[in-house]
């Protein structure tokens, strides 16, 4: 099994994170050796998810440096995702992560903070099936399939993906 000791990881998240699309993959990175940040638009303050899972925030999105992790996670929610994209500094710390070439795991909706950040174009990828469309014009290639590695990339469509995508994120961010 990969190892992921000495790995800072950040996770970009607010309310209304789809519960297990968060928890899962923490756990599974943590399991693996890495520290986990959760990053949201401010801290202080735990986040919800949709199911009432609250979770602490370490970090505000204002204060956080890429450089400081070196993988990156993105849960889906509908609302989580909607008001993630909308954080200008959420959507920053996106493009310079995707820039310095470092891996991620999005899930869900979690993808539509990419369409924002404006780093699809040659990129391809799974969802949920709705934000498809989005993805294209954002200039991806969607796929549907259970999880989709494309360059370190790691994306998955649902909740009941978590288990092969809880296994690719821990495979890419070890290397």
């Amino acid at each position: 099994m990969a190892t992921l000791s000495g790995k800072r990881i950040a996770v970009i998240s607010t309310n209304g994170f789809e519960d297990s699309e968060l928890t899962k993959p923490v756990e599974a990175v943590r399991e693996a050796g890495a520290e986990v940040t959760v990053i949201s638009t401010e801290a202080g303050q735990p986040i919800e998810g949709k199911n009432g899972t609250r979770v602490d925030v370490d970090l505000a999105s204002a204060d956080a440096d890429p450089a400081e992790f070196d993988a990156l996670i993105l849960p889906g929610g509908t609302g989580n995702a909607d008001k993630i994209r909308m954080d200008a500094d959420a959507v920053d710390f996106v493009v310079k992560h995707v820039q310095a070439d470092k891996p991620l795991g999005v899930i869900c909706h979690g993808g539509w903070i990419l369409t924002d950040a404006d780093v699809l174009k040659g990129r391809t990828l799974t969802s949920f099936p709705s934000i498809k469309t989005d993805l294209r014009n954002a200039g991806a290639t969607w796929v549907d399939e259970e999880v989709h590695v494309d360059n370190r990339w790691v994306s998955s469509r649902t909740p009941d993906d978590l288990p092969a995508f809880n296994k690719a994120i821990v495979e890419e961010f070890a290397k």
